[in-house]
């Protein structure tokens, strides 16, 4: 009898757990209305799901497909309920948790690096990913990166299971095509990598040309190929915000710009966005957490390399690979709203935290190098490891406080969406700037106001969404009433602080 594999296998309550959680937070911090980037689908694409003129455009890949089944479940079954996306989002996100816990029991990771991961993988410094529904299909993206991932380690170890090398032939055609839209571009390079590597360890040691990963390579390639060319039909949409410049012209005029924006972004995995802008006032603090973080990264590699841990397993060090490239895909897309700030958003945590669990793998496989190292206590060799451990525990006390701060807000986002929930009920009455503005819904329409208003009637007339059932209107008009206090008085603070300095 396995006993320590019946262990390893009660290590899957950790994200049934995590996921447990994470449906409480979104169920507590919100309250089912549409807004933001809701706007747009509801005008886009109904109140006819089912009509094909919608589904079959040149841009059909951009859009994601896999949205559109999901969209006719949620009206046909849920009345077009945004909890209903949010929960898809959580289960999304539990997904990718088992399929890192299947990476660290193959491996035999010790179960307090499997918590650590598990801590970083649902902590709720991505908030408003959870909350924003919409955006619940990049976590079941990611799930399929992982799991890509995992098959192309086993494969790579030969440790491959029945069917692995066939799926990694097809699974970059159904992520592409149907799941992961604008995400794709970094898990492509990533797979070009790994591909990449694999045919030059062969040729260095085989002299042969490495077949199997061509082919493999390939299968991302083409696929990824039809993407730009359905994004090619894409009809942009520039926020009003962005610079209308280029952005090497930018580069030479403010080059410090581009260097502040890099290292605050990866400070965000230490200190969100928000937090952050409670904590500091000046760039230094940001800047040496974003160092840090990025000396975390480099530690990374070095183990890499100086173990050839990437020989035993690849996993981790795709998953640095992706979390790096990811922030300098956001520096390159983002650049142009000219704040330094705005990669710190919790929109890209999902992304950076990429980055972050290969390193506390990577640091896991390292650890067990060091249990058989001739000279373990040689003082360069107790600050490294010290060095680590202080990294690993930072990363951890950064998700813990923002999960810490988020469970705090509870109560003011859920008043936020109840607010929001009253003026929809009484749209009729409301003006197009107050519409445009308590939605969320700044576009560089002219008329955005008018696009809320259009998107309430499409729901009202068809009972959907907030319109649904009979709303409490009382319990809406006291959560209204306290919003606006709890505004005054942090108004009335500002004020106050202002007139000290």
């Amino acid at each position: 009898m396995d006993f320590r594999g019946n262990v390893r296998k009660l290590y899957y309550l950790l994200p049934l757990a995590g996921t447990i959680f994470g449906i409480w937070y979104v169920c507590h911090a919100f309250y089912d209305v549409v807004y933001s980037d809701y706007i747009r689908l509801v005008n886009s694409y109904l109140p006819d799901v089912w009509d094909p003129a919608k589904f079959f455009v040149p841009d059909i890949l951009t859009r994601i497909p896999i949205n559109y089944l999901a969209r006719i479940i949620n009206v046909t079954f849920f009345h077009y309920s945004i909890t209903f996306d949010q929960i898809l989002g959580v289960l999304s996100l539990g997904l990718s948790a088992v399929v890192l816990t299947a990476y660290c029991n193959e491996r035999k990771v010790n179960v307090l690096w499997i918590a650590a991961v598990m801590l970083l993988v649902f902590s709720l410094n991505k908030w408003e990913m959870l909350i924003n529904g919409s955006g619940w299909v990049h976590f079941l993206a990611f799930a399929g990166f992982y799991y890509h991932y995992l098959v192309l380690d086993r494969v790579w170890s030969g440790r491959e299971k029945k069917g692995d090398k066939k799926k990694l032939l097809w699974l970059p055609w159904f992520l592409i095509i149907c799941v992961t839209g604008p995400y794709c571009a970094i898990y492509v390079v990533i797979i070009f990598l790994a591909c990449g590597l694999k045919c030059l360890l062969t040729w260095r040691e085989e002299k042969r040309l490495n077949r199997e990963y061509v082919r493999y390579a390939l299968s991302a390639a083409i696929p990824f190929l039809c993407y730009l060319v359905s994004n090619a039909f894409v009809l942009e949409d520039n926020p009003a915000e962005v610079v209308n410049v280029s952005m090497l012209s930018q580069l030479i005029d403010t080059p410090g710009y581009f260097v502040r924006f890099l290292i605050k972004s990866f400070a965000s995995m230490v200190a969100d966005q928000e937090y952050a802008r409670m904590m500091f006032s000046t760039n230094e603090p940001y800047i040496k957490l974003g160092l840090l973080v990025m000396a975390a990264y480099f530690l990374a590699l070095w183990y890499q390399w100086r173990y050839r841990i990437y020989e035993e397993t690849i996993f981790p060090l795709l998953l640095v690979g992706a979390g790096g490239l990811n922030h300098l895909l956001i520096l390159m897309a983002r650049w142009g709203f000219m704040a330094e700030d705005y990669g710190m958003s919790s929109r890209y945590a999902l992304q950076f935290q990429v980055g972050i669990i290969g390193i506390l793998l990577t640091y896991a496989m390292a650890w067990r190098h060091w249990w058989r190292d001739a000279k373990p206590f040689a003082v360069t060799k107790m600050a490294g490891r010290c060095l680590t451990c202080f990294l690993a525990i930072m990363f951890l006390a950064g998700g813990w406080n923002s999960t810490r701060m988020e469970l705090l807000k509870i109560p003011a986002r859920e008043r936020t969406c109840q607010s929001r929930a009253l003026v929809a009920l009484d749209f009729e009455n409301r003006t197009d700037d107050e519409l445009r503005e308590k939605f969320e819904y700044r576009t560089s329409i002219p008329y955005s106001g008018q696009e809320v208003r259009k998107a309430l009637t499409i729901l009202k007339e068809n009972d959907w969404n907030v319109f649904y059932g009979d709303a409490d209107i009382a319990e809406l008009e006291a959560a209204d009433t306290a919003l606006k206090e709890a505004e005054a008085l942090r108004d009335a603070e500002a004020l106050r602080a202002a007139e000290a300095q």
